[in-house]
């Protein structure tokens, strides 16, 4: 959110914050969930450029597309375990899974 928005809400008597404040997470639990992001939304990224289907990485997995879904939108029932083992199976590479998380630091900096 760009700073004269922050400003106008705030002085319109909104508290303005992000969803770490509003959950009380620890910077660290915080950071996890930016990471689960990054793998999550890196692993829909990898697998449309790899013109797969959920149905088709599912069936790669052993599993099933609606658990693809979950794992592509983060759900809390996707371990990161899990979303890893799902992005090698894919073909990323250690280089491309290492920058979804230099991407997360990133975007903490901006």
């Amino acid at each position: 959110m760009n700073v004269s928005k922050k400003t106008r809400l705030r002085q319109a008597g909104w508290v303005v914050g992000d969803a770490a404040e509003f959950l009380n997470l620890t910077a660290e639990e915080a950071q996890f969930v930016e990471v689960k992001l990054a793998l999550a939304a890196g692993l829909r990224q990898l697998r449309e450029r790899r013109g797969m289907t959920q149905a088709a990485l599912a069936e790669r997995l052993g599993s099933s597309q609606s658990r693809v879904a979950k794992m592509e939108a983060a759900d809390r029932s996707v371990t990161v375990d899990l979303m890893m083992r799902s992005l090698l199976a894919i073909g990323a590479t250690p280089g491309e899974i290492a920058k979804l998380i230099r991407g997360v630091e990133a975007h903490r900096a901006a």
